[in-house]
């Protein structure tokens, strides 16, 4: 989004806010008033009590104005009391807003995306955000205000004095606040630009984070930390940029907050011989030492730095982020129709005649306005088969296996489970689906017993001795003799996270369901164990879809589908080297490993 288009939006919400708190500007707008007249007492005092009294040889008279100043300072102080308590009916309500507002982007998020209800972005707009917001305008409100108020008095004090005086004053005061005023659009535009690609070095950190494993495994650590370096440059770049404007908001500031006071110091003979008494030009220099330049300074100071700070928090309150992606990496688009192989090998007796899953023009996306995830993907996976699926993190493989397993339904075309769709339909029985099963990289394990968690996908009892072949097969029964067997206690918090995935398999493995998708379930295990799980869940009668995080992986299934952000490739581990440079690439790094 462009500064521009954010300065205008937050314009927008701002006039309807202020609108609507039309009796507490007015109010406020009141009290400052009091401070316009502390503002003209003091300069315009100091003046009578030199010319009319001290200088005069008139001490009364000079102490009476001075009482006079004395009893402006008082005005002062009890109409910014006044000032605190205008504020609070304008900064309150503000904060008040932004509180509701945000909780209703993620009430609306949490409907919209119900398994990604807990929206960290939310917390920090309802805490840090809302009191940077509140703080940031008030402490606006505040010095902008004070600066109109003390302005005006300033220059009514100077114009009562000697209108000459506005001649010296005047010229360097626009000057350096017409230079400041240049540099508020492009300064605003880098700090939008730096925090942007702050975020961006954040989120690419975040998914390199989460696909730390995928890039170590293929060697890849040189091409993902690529992106990295090209971020960190950028925010050198802008840093650079920014301490430029820094530099010149910093002349300005000196041009408008001292300039003024060198040219009455230096202009006070010419004045002198104009007639303009010395009272006069003591006045002005109070006006400016006093109350208007400290006034310029403080506004300068405040929206340069609190009005960049609100106009950037605001915008992330009146544009509400684009709905999450559990997959936080590249896009798939446009996945290619050669994803749907020639017919595909059938394995053993339970080999039926209808597909294991079909999908066909399949396309998801999360969120209306979001880009999509995956898009015209032709996939058919026979009874029996073994597919490995592969691509970078973040690429769509946890959303295709989310699709298959019926947990997401797809925008555009069919998903199919054994002939019937995958989302709606479950096999018969209140208890697991008997169509498929669903292995998350996060194995599910519960406190009980161990055979308790190795038959909780059965339907119904399953002997002990079917159980302890399942977890030999596995070569989970090291696991199950360590836990004291199969009616030992289960402590998920005392379990690591190999232990807990391999448990799970084993479950996998019993579960009757003739489709298995496994979701990086094996990412916790060493090579040699990964294999014989995996091979065990190859050779047990039905299908099984692998999400690969490891070449080997690949290497074992009867065929694998690669993802990698343009088009799907699907075919042999042989074949594919010489059809997706994608896949040639992870197996050259592979090798080079290996």
């Amino acid at each position: 989004m462009s500064e521009d288009g954010a300065w205008s939006r937050v314009s927008r919400e701002g006039h309807r806010f202020l609108r609507g708190r039309s009796r507490s500007l007015r109010r406020l707008a009141l009290w400052s008033l009091l401070e316009s007249a502390h503002t003209f007492l003091g300069g315009y005092a100091v003046a009578r009590a030199l010319d009319d009294g001290f200088l005069a040889g008139r001490t009364g008279t000079g102490l009476g104005w001075l009482a006079v100043a004395g009893a402006g300072a008082l005005l002062g102080a009890l109409a910014l009391r006044g000032v605190f308590g205008g504020l609070a009916d304008l900064v309150e309500p503000l904060r008040d807003g932004l509180v509701r507002r945000s909780v209703r982007q993620a009430i609306g998020r949490a409907v919209a995306d119900p398994g990604r209800a807990g929206d960290a972005g939310a917390v920090s707009r309802l805490t840090q955000q809302t009191e940077m917001a509140r703080d940031s305008f008030a402490g606006l409100v505040l010095v902008a205000r004070s600066f109109v108020f003390t302005a005006l008095g300033a220059l009514l004090g100077l114009a009562a004095l000697d209108p000459v005086l506005l001649v010296l004053v005047l010229p360097a005061l626009l000057l350096g606040t017409a230079g400041f005023l240049a540099t508020l659009r492009p300064m605003a535009h880098v700090q939008r630009a730096a925090l942007d690609a702050d975020e961006a070095l954040s989120a690419r950190a975040g998914e390199l984070g989460a696909g730390l494993r995928d890039v170590v495994a293929c060697g890849g650590g040189a091409s993902a930390g690529a992106p990295v370096e090209l971020l960190i440059a950028a925010q050198e770049r802008l840093t650079g940029r920014l301490a430029r404007w820094t530099a010149l908001r910093t002349l300005a500031l000196g041009v408008a907050g001292r300039l003024p006071v060198v040219a009455l110091l230096a202009g006070t003979p010419w004045l002198l011989g104009r007639g303009v008494s010395a009272g006069a030009v003591a006045g002005a220099l109070t006006y400016l030492v006093q109350s208007l330049l400290p006034a310029l300074d403080a506004l300068m100071t405040a929206v340069g730095a609190a009005g960049t700070r609100l106009v950037v928090v605001l915008d992330r309150f009146c544009t509400p982020a684009p709905t999450p992606r559990p997959d936080s990496g590249p896009v798939t688009a446009g996945l290619a129709a050669d994803a749907s192989p020639a017919p595909a090998p059938v394995h053993g007796p339970a080999a039926a005649a209808a597909a294991a899953v079909e999908l066909r023009g399949v396309r998801f996306a999360y969120g209306p306005r979001a880009q999509p995830v995956i898009d015209g993907l032709d996939l058919t996976v026979g009874a029996g088969e073994h597919l490995a699926v592969v691509g970078p993190s973040g690429i769509g493989k946890s959303t295709l296996t989310a699709l298959i397993a019926g947990l997401l339904a797809p925008g555009g075309g069919t998903v199919r489970v054994a002939g019937a769709p995958a989302r709606g339909v479950r096999g018969r029985g209140p208890g697991p689906d008997l169509r498929r099963t669903l292995l998350p990289q996060q194995a599910y394990v519960f406190t009980g017993t161990v055979r308790e968690n190795l038959t909780h996908l059965c339907p119904g009892p399953v002997p002990g001795a079917e159980v302890e072949q399942a977890a030999a097969a596995l070569g989970a029964d090291g696991l199950v003799d360590r836990l004291g067997g199969l009616d030992g206690a289960v402590d998920p918090a005392r379990l690591s996270p190999g232990e807990r995935q391999h448990l799970a398999l084993t479950a996998a493995y019993l579960s009757p369901a003739p489709l298995l998708l496994l979701d990086e379930a094996t990412c916790h295990l060493d090579l040699r164990t990964e294999e014989r799980a995996e091979r065990a869940l190859a050779e047990r009668p039905g299908t099984l879809v692998v999400v690969a995080h490891r070449i080997s992986s690949a290497a074992r299934a009867d065929r694998v589908l690669v993802l990698d952000g343009t088009r799907a490739v699907c075919g042999t581990h042989a074949e594919l080297p010489a059809r997706s440079p994608l896949y040639r690439d992870l197996v050259g790094l592979w090798n080079a490993r290996g």
